[in-house]
Protein backbone atom coordinates (compact mmCIF):
# COMPACT_ATOMS: atom_id res chain seq x y z
CA UNK A 1 0.00 0.00 0.00
CA UNK A 2 1.33 3.44 -0.91
CA UNK A 3 1.69 5.67 2.14
CA UNK A 4 -0.21 8.92 1.87
CA UNK A 5 -2.04 11.53 3.91
CA UNK A 6 -5.60 12.51 3.04
CA UNK A 7 -6.51 16.15 3.65
CA UNK A 8 -10.01 17.28 4.68
CA UNK A 9 -10.63 18.56 1.15
CA UNK A 10 -9.56 15.20 -0.29
CA UNK A 11 -11.79 13.37 2.18
CA UNK A 12 -14.82 15.46 1.26
CA UNK A 13 -14.20 14.79 -2.44
CA UNK A 14 -13.97 11.07 -1.66
CA UNK A 15 -17.30 11.30 0.16
CA UNK A 16 -18.88 12.92 -2.89
CA UNK A 17 -17.84 9.95 -5.02
CA UNK A 18 -19.05 7.48 -2.40
CA UNK A 19 -22.46 9.18 -2.27
CA UNK A 20 -22.75 8.68 -6.02
CA UNK A 21 -22.00 4.96 -5.64
CA UNK A 22 -23.96 4.13 -2.47
CA UNK A 23 -26.80 6.64 -2.03
CA UNK A 24 -29.46 4.15 -3.11
CA UNK A 25 -28.28 1.53 -0.60
CA UNK A 26 -28.31 4.19 2.12
CA UNK A 27 -31.82 5.38 1.25
CA UNK A 28 -33.09 1.78 1.27
CA UNK A 29 -31.49 1.21 4.67
CA UNK A 30 -33.07 4.37 6.06
CA UNK A 31 -36.47 2.89 5.11
CA UNK A 32 -35.70 -0.38 6.84
CA UNK A 33 -34.62 -2.35 3.78
CA UNK A 34 -31.04 -3.47 4.26
CA UNK A 35 -28.27 -2.87 6.78
CA UNK A 36 -27.32 0.69 7.76
CA UNK A 37 -24.86 2.30 5.36
CA UNK A 38 -21.96 4.39 6.63
CA UNK A 39 -19.44 6.25 4.49
CA UNK A 40 -15.84 5.95 5.60
CA UNK A 41 -12.63 7.45 4.28
CA UNK A 42 -9.17 6.26 5.44
CA UNK A 43 -7.18 9.38 6.33
CA UNK A 44 -3.65 7.96 6.43
CA UNK A 45 -3.51 4.71 4.47
CA UNK A 46 -0.14 3.01 4.86
CA UNK A 47 0.85 5.28 7.76
CA UNK A 48 0.31 3.48 11.08
CA UNK A 49 3.74 3.62 12.71
CA UNK A 50 6.53 6.06 13.35
CA UNK A 51 8.38 4.53 10.40
CA UNK A 52 5.50 5.50 8.15
CA UNK A 53 5.58 9.05 9.52
CA UNK A 54 9.32 9.21 8.81
CA UNK A 55 8.70 8.16 5.20
CA UNK A 56 6.07 10.88 4.82
CA UNK A 57 8.24 13.49 6.52
CA UNK A 58 7.68 15.29 9.85
CA UNK A 59 6.76 18.59 8.21
CA UNK A 60 4.06 17.04 6.02
CA UNK A 61 2.78 15.02 9.01
CA UNK A 62 2.49 18.09 11.21
CA UNK A 63 0.76 20.12 8.49
CA UNK A 64 -1.70 17.28 7.89
CA UNK A 65 -2.43 16.87 11.60
CA UNK A 66 -3.09 20.60 12.00
CA UNK A 67 -5.53 20.55 9.08
CA UNK A 68 -7.57 17.84 10.78
CA UNK A 69 -7.46 19.73 14.10
CA UNK A 70 -8.92 22.74 12.30
CA UNK A 71 -11.54 20.49 10.68
CA UNK A 72 -12.51 18.99 14.05
CA UNK A 73 -12.88 22.47 15.59
CA UNK A 74 -15.54 23.50 13.06
CA UNK A 75 -19.26 23.03 13.60
CA UNK A 76 -20.27 19.85 11.84
CA UNK A 77 -23.62 18.12 11.44
CA UNK A 78 -24.49 15.24 13.71
CA UNK A 79 -23.10 12.00 12.39
CA UNK A 80 -19.53 13.13 11.65
CA UNK A 81 -17.01 10.96 13.48
CA UNK A 82 -13.23 11.09 13.27
CA UNK A 83 -11.85 7.75 14.43
CA UNK A 84 -8.43 8.15 16.03
CA UNK A 85 -5.75 5.51 16.49
CA UNK A 86 -2.37 5.66 18.26
CA UNK A 87 0.91 6.33 16.47
CA UNK A 88 4.34 6.61 18.12
CA UNK A 89 6.29 9.54 16.71
CA UNK A 90 9.84 10.10 18.06
CA UNK A 91 9.07 7.97 21.09
CA UNK A 92 5.80 9.78 21.91
CA UNK A 93 2.55 7.88 21.43
CA UNK A 94 -0.59 9.88 20.70
CA UNK A 95 -3.99 9.49 19.06
CA UNK A 96 -4.11 10.71 15.47
CA UNK A 97 -6.98 10.82 12.93
CA UNK A 98 -7.28 7.47 11.12
CA UNK A 99 -10.74 7.32 9.51
CA UNK A 100 -13.57 9.73 8.77
CA UNK A 101 -16.94 8.00 9.26
CA UNK A 102 -20.26 9.68 8.40
CA UNK A 103 -23.84 8.74 7.61
CA UNK A 104 -25.63 9.81 4.42
CA UNK A 105 -26.99 13.09 5.81
CA UNK A 106 -23.62 14.10 7.19
CA UNK A 107 -21.89 13.15 3.92
CA UNK A 108 -24.28 15.35 1.95
CA UNK A 109 -23.88 18.21 4.43
CA UNK A 110 -20.11 18.04 4.24
CA UNK A 111 -20.02 18.00 0.45
CA UNK A 112 -22.41 20.93 0.11
CA UNK A 113 -21.17 23.10 2.97
CA UNK A 114 -17.41 23.20 2.54
CA UNK A 115 -15.29 26.33 2.18
CA UNK A 116 -14.25 26.65 -0.55
CA UNK A 117 -17.24 24.68 -1.90
CA UNK A 118 -16.65 21.37 -3.67
CA UNK A 119 -18.66 19.97 -6.55
CA UNK A 120 -22.07 18.97 -5.09
CA UNK A 121 -23.28 15.35 -5.03
CA UNK A 122 -24.67 14.01 -8.30
CA UNK A 123 -27.95 13.04 -6.62
CA UNK A 124 -30.60 15.08 -4.80
CA UNK A 125 -30.87 12.89 -1.71
CA UNK A 126 -33.98 14.67 -0.43
CA UNK A 127 -35.80 13.94 -3.68
CA UNK A 128 -34.52 10.36 -3.69
CA UNK A 129 -35.82 9.81 -0.15
CA UNK A 130 -39.21 11.31 -0.99
CA UNK A 131 -39.49 9.11 -4.09
CA UNK A 132 -38.48 5.98 -2.18
CA UNK A 133 -40.94 6.72 0.60
CA UNK A 134 -43.74 7.27 -1.90
CA UNK A 135 -42.91 4.01 -3.67
CA UNK A 136 -42.95 2.10 -0.40
CA UNK A 137 -46.36 3.58 0.40
CA UNK A 138 -47.73 2.06 -2.82
CA UNK A 139 -46.38 -1.38 -1.90
CA UNK A 140 -43.57 -1.23 -4.44
CA UNK A 141 -40.55 -3.54 -4.27
CA UNK A 142 -37.70 -1.37 -3.04
CA UNK A 143 -34.11 -2.27 -3.85
CA UNK A 144 -31.13 -0.03 -4.54
CA UNK A 145 -31.44 -0.90 -8.24
CA UNK A 146 -35.14 0.02 -8.48
CA UNK A 147 -34.66 3.26 -6.56
CA UNK A 148 -31.79 4.27 -8.85
CA UNK A 149 -33.83 3.47 -11.93
CA UNK A 150 -36.90 5.31 -10.67
CA UNK A 151 -34.79 8.37 -9.78
CA UNK A 152 -33.24 8.49 -13.26
CA UNK A 153 -36.51 8.73 -15.18
CA UNK A 154 -37.34 12.25 -14.05
CA UNK A 155 -40.03 13.75 -11.85
CA UNK A 156 -42.97 13.55 -14.30
CA UNK A 157 -42.39 9.94 -15.28
CA UNK A 158 -41.73 9.01 -11.65
CA UNK A 159 -45.16 10.41 -10.76
CA UNK A 160 -46.72 8.21 -13.44
CA UNK A 161 -44.74 5.26 -12.08
CA UNK A 162 -46.24 5.80 -8.61
CA UNK A 163 -49.74 5.95 -10.05
CA UNK A 164 -49.10 2.85 -12.16
CA UNK A 165 -47.95 0.81 -9.15
CA UNK A 166 -50.98 1.93 -7.15
CA UNK A 167 -53.28 1.11 -10.09
CA UNK A 168 -51.82 -2.39 -10.41
CA UNK A 169 -52.43 -3.01 -6.72
CA UNK A 170 -56.13 -2.30 -7.33
CA UNK A 171 -56.30 -4.32 -10.56
CA UNK A 172 -54.89 -7.85 -10.29
CA UNK A 173 -55.71 -8.54 -13.94
CA UNK A 174 -54.89 -6.06 -16.74
CA UNK A 175 -56.16 -8.29 -19.53
CA UNK A 176 -59.09 -6.03 -20.40
CA UNK A 177 -56.79 -3.33 -21.80
CA UNK A 178 -54.05 -3.10 -24.41
CA UNK A 179 -50.69 -1.64 -23.42
CA UNK A 180 -51.80 1.75 -24.79
CA UNK A 181 -55.22 1.68 -23.10
CA UNK A 182 -54.20 1.33 -19.46
CA UNK A 183 -56.26 3.99 -17.61
CA UNK A 184 -53.40 5.20 -15.41
CA UNK A 185 -53.58 8.99 -14.94
CA UNK A 186 -50.78 10.73 -16.82
CA UNK A 187 -49.63 7.61 -18.69
CA UNK A 188 -49.27 8.38 -22.40
CA UNK A 189 -49.73 5.68 -25.01
CA UNK A 190 -46.01 4.86 -25.35
CA UNK A 191 -45.02 5.18 -21.69
CA UNK A 192 -45.07 1.44 -21.14
CA UNK A 193 -42.82 0.89 -24.16
CA UNK A 194 -40.10 2.91 -22.46
CA UNK A 195 -40.66 2.17 -18.78
CA UNK A 196 -42.31 -1.25 -18.75
CA UNK A 197 -39.23 -3.06 -17.41
CA UNK A 198 -38.92 -0.62 -14.50
CA UNK A 199 -42.62 -0.96 -13.69
CA UNK A 200 -42.16 -4.75 -13.68
CA UNK A 201 -39.25 -4.54 -11.24
CA UNK A 202 -41.02 -2.04 -8.99
CA UNK A 203 -44.48 -3.67 -8.98
CA UNK A 204 -43.40 -7.31 -9.12
CA UNK A 205 -45.64 -7.87 -12.17
CA UNK A 206 -44.93 -7.55 -15.86
CA UNK A 207 -48.10 -5.85 -17.04
CA UNK A 208 -46.81 -6.07 -20.62
CA UNK A 209 -47.50 -9.83 -20.55
CA UNK A 210 -50.96 -9.34 -19.05
CA UNK A 211 -52.47 -6.76 -21.36
CA UNK A 212 -54.60 -7.67 -24.34
CA UNK A 213 -52.27 -8.25 -27.32
CA UNK A 214 -52.65 -6.06 -30.37
CA UNK A 215 -53.05 -8.17 -33.54
CA UNK A 216 -50.26 -7.73 -36.05
CA UNK A 217 -51.40 -5.88 -39.18
CA UNK A 218 -49.29 -6.34 -42.30
CA UNK A 219 -49.52 -3.98 -45.25
CA UNK A 220 -48.77 -5.76 -48.50
CA UNK A 221 -48.81 -5.33 -52.26
CA UNK A 222 -49.62 -7.99 -54.82
CA UNK A 223 -47.09 -7.73 -57.65
CA UNK A 224 -47.87 -10.88 -59.63
CA UNK A 225 -48.54 -9.67 -63.21
CA UNK A 226 -51.43 -12.11 -63.82
CA UNK A 227 -53.16 -10.85 -60.69
CA UNK A 228 -52.59 -7.24 -61.77
CA UNK A 229 -54.19 -8.05 -65.13
CA UNK A 230 -57.32 -9.37 -63.42
CA UNK A 231 -58.25 -5.88 -62.25
CA UNK A 232 -58.48 -6.94 -58.59
CA UNK A 233 -57.05 -4.92 -55.73
CA UNK A 234 -53.29 -4.39 -55.72
CA UNK A 235 -52.80 -3.31 -52.08
CA UNK A 236 -54.09 -5.23 -49.07
CA UNK A 237 -53.74 -5.72 -45.33
CA UNK A 238 -53.54 -8.96 -43.35
CA UNK A 239 -54.42 -9.12 -39.64
CA UNK A 240 -53.24 -11.88 -37.32
CA UNK A 241 -56.12 -14.00 -36.10
CA UNK A 242 -58.67 -12.61 -38.54
CA UNK A 243 -60.56 -14.54 -41.20
CA UNK A 244 -58.80 -13.49 -44.36
CA UNK A 245 -57.75 -15.08 -47.61
CA UNK A 246 -54.89 -13.69 -49.65
CA UNK A 247 -55.49 -13.10 -53.33
CA UNK A 248 -52.93 -15.85 -53.98
CA UNK A 249 -50.38 -17.85 -52.06
CA UNK A 250 -46.94 -16.43 -52.84
CA UNK A 251 -43.92 -18.43 -53.92
CA UNK A 252 -41.81 -15.38 -53.01
CA UNK A 253 -42.29 -12.96 -50.10
CA UNK A 254 -40.17 -9.81 -50.28
CA UNK A 255 -40.01 -7.79 -47.06
CA UNK A 256 -39.02 -4.15 -47.60
CA UNK A 257 -38.16 -1.49 -45.06
CA UNK A 258 -39.95 1.48 -46.60
CA UNK A 259 -43.48 2.11 -47.82
CA UNK A 260 -42.65 3.63 -51.21
CA UNK A 261 -40.64 0.55 -52.10
CA UNK A 262 -43.68 -1.62 -51.41
CA UNK A 263 -46.30 0.56 -53.08
CA UNK A 264 -44.50 0.87 -56.43
CA UNK A 265 -42.60 -2.40 -56.69
CA UNK A 266 -42.54 -3.72 -60.31
CA UNK A 267 -44.34 -6.91 -61.38
CA UNK A 268 -42.73 -10.18 -60.30
CA UNK A 269 -44.57 -13.49 -60.72
CA UNK A 270 -45.96 -15.27 -57.64
CA UNK A 271 -44.67 -12.52 -55.34
CA UNK A 272 -46.11 -10.47 -52.48
CA UNK A 273 -44.21 -7.45 -51.16
CA UNK A 274 -44.65 -6.80 -47.43
CA UNK A 275 -43.89 -3.59 -45.54
CA UNK A 276 -41.69 -4.73 -42.69
CA UNK A 277 -42.37 -2.08 -40.08
CA UNK A 278 -38.70 -1.23 -39.45
CA UNK A 279 -37.29 -2.51 -36.16
CA UNK A 280 -40.55 -4.38 -35.44
CA UNK A 281 -40.15 -6.61 -38.50
CA UNK A 282 -38.98 -9.70 -36.62
CA UNK A 283 -41.79 -9.61 -34.08
CA UNK A 284 -44.38 -8.63 -36.69
CA UNK A 285 -43.60 -11.11 -39.43
CA UNK A 286 -41.73 -14.12 -38.05
CA UNK A 287 -44.83 -16.16 -37.15
CA UNK A 288 -47.10 -15.33 -40.09
CA UNK A 289 -47.91 -18.78 -41.55
CA UNK A 290 -48.03 -17.82 -45.24
CA UNK A 291 -44.69 -16.03 -45.00
CA UNK A 292 -43.01 -19.14 -43.60
CA UNK A 293 -44.80 -21.25 -46.21
CA UNK A 294 -43.32 -19.34 -49.15
CA UNK A 295 -40.49 -20.95 -51.11
CA UNK A 296 -38.37 -17.81 -50.71
CA UNK A 297 -38.36 -15.16 -47.97
CA UNK A 298 -36.25 -12.18 -49.01
CA UNK A 299 -35.37 -9.00 -47.12
CA UNK A 300 -34.36 -5.64 -48.61
CA UNK A 301 -33.59 -2.68 -46.37
CA UNK A 302 -31.51 0.48 -46.13
CA UNK A 303 -27.75 0.10 -46.28
CA UNK A 304 -27.12 1.51 -42.81
CA UNK A 305 -26.70 0.37 -39.21
CA UNK A 306 -30.44 -0.01 -38.62
CA UNK A 307 -31.03 -1.84 -41.90
CA UNK A 308 -28.49 -4.54 -41.06
CA UNK A 309 -29.73 -4.81 -37.46
CA UNK A 310 -33.28 -5.39 -38.74
CA UNK A 311 -32.06 -8.04 -41.18
CA UNK A 312 -30.07 -9.73 -38.42
CA UNK A 313 -33.08 -9.91 -36.05
CA UNK A 314 -35.46 -11.02 -38.80
CA UNK A 315 -33.15 -13.79 -39.94
CA UNK A 316 -32.60 -14.92 -36.34
CA UNK A 317 -36.35 -15.02 -35.68
CA UNK A 318 -37.09 -17.18 -38.71
CA UNK A 319 -34.20 -19.49 -37.87
CA UNK A 320 -36.33 -20.83 -34.99
CA UNK A 321 -39.37 -23.07 -35.57
CA UNK A 322 -42.72 -21.29 -35.62
CA UNK A 323 -45.17 -21.61 -32.68
CA UNK A 324 -47.37 -23.83 -34.88
CA UNK A 325 -44.48 -26.20 -35.53
CA UNK A 326 -43.49 -24.65 -38.86
CA UNK A 327 -39.84 -25.42 -39.62
CA UNK A 328 -37.08 -22.81 -39.59
CA UNK A 329 -36.95 -20.57 -42.64
CA UNK A 330 -33.93 -19.19 -44.48
CA UNK A 331 -33.94 -15.46 -45.22
CA UNK A 332 -32.04 -14.10 -48.23
CA UNK A 333 -31.23 -10.43 -48.72
CA UNK A 334 -30.95 -8.35 -51.86
CA UNK A 335 -29.00 -5.13 -52.51
CA UNK A 336 -27.33 -5.21 -49.10
CA UNK A 337 -23.86 -6.66 -49.70
CA UNK A 338 -20.52 -4.91 -50.10
CA UNK A 339 -20.69 -4.78 -53.90
CA UNK A 340 -24.07 -3.02 -53.67
CA UNK A 341 -22.61 -0.51 -51.22
CA UNK A 342 -19.97 0.48 -53.77
CA UNK A 343 -22.34 0.36 -56.75
CA UNK A 344 -24.78 2.85 -55.18
CA UNK A 345 -22.23 4.93 -53.24
CA UNK A 346 -23.28 8.09 -55.11
CA UNK A 347 -26.50 7.98 -53.06
CA UNK A 348 -24.62 7.88 -49.75
CA UNK A 349 -25.74 10.19 -46.94
CA UNK A 350 -24.15 11.44 -43.74
CA UNK A 351 -27.13 13.22 -42.17
CA UNK A 352 -30.56 12.10 -40.99
CA UNK A 353 -33.86 13.68 -42.04
CA UNK A 354 -33.43 16.39 -39.39
CA UNK A 355 -30.02 17.34 -40.77
CA UNK A 356 -28.12 15.83 -37.84
CA UNK A 357 -24.87 13.94 -38.54
CA UNK A 358 -25.21 10.17 -38.49
CA UNK A 359 -22.98 8.85 -35.72
CA UNK A 360 -20.66 5.87 -35.72
CA UNK A 361 -22.50 2.79 -34.49
CA UNK A 362 -21.25 -0.74 -34.09
CA UNK A 363 -22.91 -3.89 -32.78
CA UNK A 364 -22.29 -7.62 -32.98
CA UNK A 365 -24.64 -9.00 -35.65
CA UNK A 366 -24.27 -12.77 -35.77
CA UNK A 367 -26.72 -13.58 -38.55
CA UNK A 368 -25.23 -11.67 -41.48
CA UNK A 369 -23.53 -13.30 -44.43
CA UNK A 370 -19.88 -12.51 -45.07
CA UNK A 371 -20.76 -10.00 -47.82
CA UNK A 372 -23.41 -8.33 -45.63
CA UNK A 373 -21.06 -8.18 -42.65
CA UNK A 374 -18.37 -6.57 -44.81
CA UNK A 375 -20.81 -3.88 -45.94
CA UNK A 376 -21.96 -3.36 -42.36
CA UNK A 377 -18.40 -2.86 -41.14
CA UNK A 378 -17.63 -0.41 -43.95
CA UNK A 379 -20.75 1.68 -43.37
CA UNK A 380 -20.59 1.78 -39.56
CA UNK A 381 -16.87 2.16 -38.86
CA UNK A 382 -16.19 5.06 -41.16
CA UNK A 383 -14.34 3.20 -43.91
CA UNK A 384 -16.85 4.72 -46.35
CA UNK A 385 -17.37 8.45 -46.76
CA UNK A 386 -21.06 8.03 -45.87
CA UNK A 387 -23.16 6.11 -43.33
CA UNK A 388 -26.43 5.44 -45.18
CA UNK A 389 -27.86 4.57 -48.57
CA UNK A 390 -31.63 4.80 -48.37
CA UNK A 391 -33.62 2.05 -50.04
CA UNK A 392 -35.75 4.54 -51.96
CA UNK A 393 -32.66 5.85 -53.80
CA UNK A 394 -32.05 2.49 -55.49
CA UNK A 395 -34.05 1.94 -58.71
CA UNK A 396 -36.93 -0.48 -58.21
CA UNK A 397 -36.08 -2.10 -61.53
CA UNK A 398 -32.71 -3.08 -60.07
CA UNK A 399 -34.44 -4.58 -57.03
CA UNK A 400 -36.88 -6.56 -59.17
CA UNK A 401 -34.04 -7.92 -61.33
CA UNK A 402 -32.04 -8.96 -58.26
CA UNK A 403 -35.11 -10.58 -56.69
CA UNK A 404 -35.71 -12.66 -59.81
CA UNK A 405 -32.06 -13.68 -59.84
CA UNK A 406 -31.91 -14.94 -56.23
CA UNK A 407 -35.26 -16.77 -56.46
CA UNK A 408 -35.00 -18.38 -59.88
CA UNK A 409 -35.76 -22.11 -59.83
CA UNK A 410 -32.75 -24.38 -59.78
CA UNK A 411 -32.04 -26.05 -63.10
Amino acid sequence: MTSRLVTPADAVESLRRKIHRKWAEAVCADLGSGDPVMFSVPLRPGVSTGTGVTRIGPEAWTEWHMSWREFADRDHPEGVVIVRKPVSVRGVTAEYPATLVVDLDAAVALTTGTEPPTEPPTVDVARARELASSLRATGALLTPATIRAAYRIGADDAEVLLKAVAWLRRHPDAGAWTARQLPVPGMHSKWLDTHGALLRDIAGRDVRTEVRPRPAVLHLTYVDPDHAGSGRRRHDAWTTGDVHDLAYRPRIVLVVENRDSRLWFPPVPDTIVVEGGGKAAAALLANVPWIRAADHVVYWGDIDADGYAILDRFRAALADPGPDGAPPKEVTSILMDDTDLHRYAKHGLNHDKEGRPLKKREATLRHLTEAEATAYDIITTGQASFRRIEQEAIPLADAAARLLDVTKPEQ
